[in-house]
């Protein structure tokens, strides 16, 4: 009785001697408040939202409209050629692990063999796993779906690739490898072209405001799956401009180190919502294995977000610099637009201008104003301004393919890059003009006292 007894004090003492018996919560993991890279934060606010000044263009869609945003980080410039690229080749090199592990897995290679047999999907030691681990790999990761049962196989990274053709270790790697060019018959100059048609980044997302609205249902229901063709579109510097010189910008525009720090164009928005997703998931990879809480998700700001952006602090200014001139005191032009009829190169550019160009805003953001338009997340209504809510108002209307960009263009006449100018463009169009820059929301500091 008497063991019994000292046995339930101490555990009474040993469950409370933290915290005191006190209600003192739970800790969390640690976290990294600080900027993400290439971004600014941006305090949150009121403004008054749409043409304050004349509506030249007649649209009547933008009515003034005071609102509010919360905090929020955004990218410093647009998305770059270069940081696409990065998506692109993540892409391209997880497209050919993957095959090339499937292909190993078909011809009964494995790691410790050579040739293919290098990229084999990495063997799970059963004795090195939890209770936990086996339980989850038997019962859901060693399944797959049935669209992709290599879904939740894990590739070996810390291979090398070979792309120099002589250096093919065996048959093997050269079918994979051939697979994913054009044929010779669609190649030209004795060039080997890659397929870019293959380089698909495969997604998924929850439609929370479809989840809100239903009484019932599995969560599972309103989670939809993206394979998005990553590539840009070059053609687009064709197919925008009939009867124009423009096959320069469709060769060099996107690869060529050249332009590596012009924005990137001919995206679709759903390219860009994709760009978004790998940007989340490439950003958690890394920390995962610091085991800190992951970061939250880069995303496409929304309309009242881009403007109020955009306006730098100066309320009922045309342009990110107030306004209404679009020349400084030197004569000099603050943006990259059309200033005059066939006149694209008055303003020091014929095409885009590198992304961080001009003087930034009072947030320090460039190129709010022309260079290229920029996709947001919110749907194009022409009535929006009229029923949307004045806290964080945004049209997420996943049907409507009509979706809102801002900012204007290097073709654009100095109208339409005005901060309250409304304009749209089909979801799945992809145009040399528009581009787009990622934000992610701002969850506050740390506290220090703890």
């Amino acid at each position: 009785m008497r063991k019994l007894i000292l046995l339930l004090v101490i555990f009474f003492f040993s469950c409370g001697k933290t915290d005191k018996g006190d209600l003192v919560g739970v800790n969390g993991k640690d976290w990294d408040p600080s900027t993400p890279f290439g971004m600014v934060s941006i305090t949150g606010g009121s403004f008054v939202m749409g043409k304050s000044e004349d509506d030249i263009a007649n649209i009547n869609d933008a009515p003034t409209k005071t609102v509010t945003v919360t905090s929020f980080h955004m990218d410093e410039t647009e998305i770059t050629n270069n940081e696409y690229r990065q998506f692109v080749e993540w892409v391209k090199d997880s497209t050919v692990r993957t095959k090339l592990a499937i292909s190993a897995m078909e011809v009964g290679k494995s790691a410790k063999d050579k040739g293919i047999g290098n990229y084999a999907f990495l063997e799970i030691e059963s004795e090195k796993r939890s209770a936990y681990e086996k339980y989850m790999y038997e019962n859901y990761y060693s399944v797959g779906t049935p669209d992709d049962p290599h879904s939740s196989k894990r590739l070996d990274k810390s291979k090398e690739l070979i792309y120099n053709t002589s250096k093919y270790p065996d048959s093997h790697y050269t079918e994979v490898m051939d697979s994913l060019y054009l044929p010779t018959k669609e190649a030209y100059n004795g060039l080997r072209i890659l397929n870019v048609s293959k380089l698909k980044f495969k997604y998924s997302w929850f439609d929370i405001n479809a989840a809100a609205k239903a009484k019932t249902g599995k969560k599972s229901k309103f989670i939809k799956t993206e394979n998005i063709c990553v590539y840009p579109d070059t053609t687009a510097w064709i197919k925008d401009f009939a009867y124009s010189y423009n096959e320069p910008m469709h060769n060099d525009y996107f690869w060529h180190q050249a332009y590596a720090e012009y924005p990137v164009v001919g995206v679709s928005w759903n390219q860009s919502k994709s760009f978004c997703a790998w940007r989340t998931l490439y950003k958690n990879s890394y920390v995962k294995k610091t085991k800190k809480t992951l970061v939250n998700h880069f995303r496409l700001p929304t309309e009242a977000e881009w403007e109020y952006s955009a306006r730098g602090g100066i309320q009922s200014g045309m342009y990110p610099w107030g306004g209404p001139y679009t020349k400084n005191y030197k004569g000099c032009f603050m943006a990259n637009f059309k200033p005059n009829r066939g006149d694209y190169a008055v303003d020091g550019a014929l095409y885009t201008v590198e992304a961080k160009s001009y003087q930034p805003n009072g947030f320090g953001l460039y190129n709010m104003a022309g260079n290229v338009s920029e996709w947001t997340d919110g749907a194009y209504d022409s009535n929006a301004y009229e029923y949307v809510s004045t806290m964080n108002p945004s049209v997420g209307d996943i049907k409507n393919m009509r979706k809102v960009v801002r900012g204007g263009s290097w073709k654009d006449v100095a109208t339409f890059i005005q901060v309250s100018t409304r304009d749209y463009e089909y979801s799945d169009s992809s145009r040399s003009y528009i581009g787009f820059r990622t934000v992610q929301d701002y969850l506050g500091e740390k506290n220090k006292s703890k």
